[in-house]
């Protein structure tokens, strides 16, 4: 998974309990463009430092 800053993050868990969550990446912490990523969430507006697990999927930024 490769991404640069201003993409889109996007986790999806399906099932009973399944939700969605979306974020841009504001920072790539490596020049290859690998995790980890800092995301601002766009549903609560924080920021965390992820390293994307197999639910989740870079969506080219504008």
């Amino acid at each position: 998974m490769k991404a640069k800053t201003g993409d889109h993050v996007v986790i999806e868990v399906e099932g009973p309990h399944g939700h969605r969550r979306e974020g841009v990446i504001t920072v790539v912490g490596r020049a290859d463009g690998l995790p980890p990523y800092q995301v601002h969430w766009l549903d609560d507006g924080n920021t965390t430092l992820l390293f994307p697990g197999p639910t989740a999927r870079i969506e080219p930024g504008p």
